[in-house]
């Protein structure tokens, strides 16, 4: 059956997870406000998906008060003082599994300790979902299933309990299983009861820095001490009609917010026709080409972001080196990365957009023996090199295809909006966003329709434009035509993210939409 735009008007929340939606929905319900909705999503996620994301990983919010104030939080960590090139030498890319990948320490945790900094739920009401269904088990989907099988060899010989945990049958998890997470429970416990600085500083810290340096992680008890979240303003651009923010580097934000922009200045009457898709998918590589030189740790790079965003002239200019006919020659290589995003909204007005991400699917592959919690590998898309464009650096942040977008229309309307999916990210954002915005398109149907995608989400390695089946049939051949480099995928796939939507009115009415190729669902009351 169809999806169709969710109403509400109290609140509501969208998540790549039924089970988590209803979380936050709970805490909705029981007085909490968007935020706390989202912490315990987050938390919900991490248990009922651990394949795409975990407390072990880092998150990005961005918060757009009642009042007007829209502020992000970045919950991302840098790389272990010990990791440094000596520690890879002999090789010639960090690795992207095992103990030499889980080398940055995990911000997810930090990020929603600063989130809650004005919550007034106890933190284990928040928590309380999370806690329940790793303690008493949830059925994997067939997502899941089938990312356990693919990542199985790979996975189950990496040092800590991946296979205790992930394969406790001796094989990988199947559809309809029940996975339970027992250490998990007891981490999240420990949280609710002790405070999340705990997992930084406290006896919870401890045994995350033993089991760590156990299994030849270079990260140490100095490195999560160090450690903490900042709020800071996100970045921002007008285009007609609203005014677009999203994450700050390390993250591709910028690149985000750079293809709207552009696409601002094209011609493109026809939504889903071929001024339509050309123009984004061109505005796209220009954007790319700017993110892969310039976005990074900004305590690395000089480059003004927010200044080319501000200066009209500059952005008229990247936009008039896009042919309206001929595609721009692709070889760029592809980013990697897989997440959730979701958002939640509440009756005061309150919008928020985050996402979170253990990067590879179950990261680095090494699930901590004490704690059961899985962590990331975002460090290995460190580049081995003395300096340049993401160089490895100890405390330094890697690069993040992480970002969550937030848009205030001139009409009052409020709109956080994004997916997971690495390279895709900012694709999806922009197919949704304009079929919404500039094009007037349900929100669900501007989700549910069929996508593209320029390089990857996760899977193969590919920089070949990617098209779900769907579209005009001519708009494939105008596409190969001009040049692009056309791969057909079939029926609607999760290669093209996980999206969704909510979108708050001034009179307060809610709409919400998620992505029938997630496992998702929309709760409103």
């Amino acid at each position: 059956m169809a999806l169709s735009t969710v109403s509400g008007r109290h609140g509501m929340v969208t998540a790549p997870h039924h089970l988590a939606s209803a979380a936050g929905l709970s805490v909705l319900r029981d007085g909490g406000n968007a935020v706390e909705a989202c912490v315990a999503v987050a938390a919900a996620l991490a248990v009922v998906y651990p394949h795409m994301t975990g407390i072990g990983g880092d998150g990005f919010w961005v918060i757009r008060e009642p009042e007007g104030r829209v502020y992000a939080i970045h919950g991302c960590g840098g790389a272990a003082a010990k990791a440094d090139l000596p520690l890879y030498a002999g090789l010639e890319a960090v690795p992207t599994r095992g103990p030499l990948a889980a080398n940055t320490v995990a911000g997810t945790i930090s990020g929603w300790a600063a989130a809650l900094e004005s919550g007034t739920l106890p933190l284990a009401r928040l928590l309380r979902d999370a806690i329940g269904h790793a303690r008493a088990g949830v059925a994997v989907t067939a997502g899941g299933a089938a990312i356990a099988a693919a990542k199985g060899d790979e996975l189950r010989g990496q040092p800590g309990a991946y296979a205790t945990v992930f394969e406790a049958d001796s094989r990988p998890l199947r559809e309809g299983d029940l996975l339970r997470q027992p250490l998990l429970a007891d981490t999240l416990e420990r949280l609710a009861t002790e405070g999340l600085d705990n997992f930084y500083t406290g006896a919870l810290a401890a045994d995350i820095a033993a089991d760590l340096e156990a299994l030849g992680s270079p990260l140490t008890a100095a490195d999560l001490a160090s450690h903490d979240a900042f709020t800071s303003t996100p970045l921002y651009t007008r285009i007609s009609g609203a005014t677009l923010y999203n994450s700050a580097p390390p993250t591709q934000g910028f690149a985000s917010l750079l293809i709207l922009a552009l696409f601002d200045r094209l011609c493109a009457e026809a939504v889903d026709g071929f001024d339509h898709v050309h123009g984004l998918v061109e505005a796209t590589k220009q954007a790319f080409l700017i993110r892969d030189m310039h976005v990074g740790d900004p305590a690395f790079h000089d480059y003004d972001w927010q200044g080319l965003l501000d200066d009209p002239g500059a952005l008229d200019a990247l936009a008039a080196k896009i042919d309206p006919a001929r595609a721009l020659p692709w070889p760029q290589p592809p980013q990697w990365g897989d997440t959730c995003w979701f958002a939640a909204a509440d009756g005061d007005g309150r919008v928020v957009s985050c996402i979170q991400s253990t990067y590879f699917e179950f990261g680095s592959g090494l699930v901590l023996p004490r704690t059961g919690i899985t962590w990331q590998n975002r460090g290995s898309s460190f580049r081995l090199a003395e300096s340049g464009w993401n160089a490895l650096k100890p405390g330094r942040k890697p690069f993040h295809t992480l970002n969550p977008a937030l848009a205030c229309f001139d009409d009052g309307r409020v709109m956080a909006y994004g997916t997971m999916g690495g390279e895709g990210q900012p694709q999806t954002q922009a197919a949704l966003f304009t079929r919404y915005a500039r094009y007037g398109m349900d929100l669900q149907e501007a989700i549910s329709a069929p996508r593209w995608l320029l390089g990857r989400t996760w899977g193969d390695q590919s920089t070949t434009l990617k098209l779900e089946d769907g579209f005009d049939d001519g708009l494939y051949a105008e596409l190969i035509a001009a040049g692009h480099d056309v791969e057909q995928v079939g029926p609607i796939t999760a290669t093209m993210g996980h999206a969704g939507a909510i979108v708050r009115y001034p009179d307060g009415r809610l709409d919400g939409a998620t992505d029938p190729r997630s496992d998702g669902a929309v709760a409103a009351w």
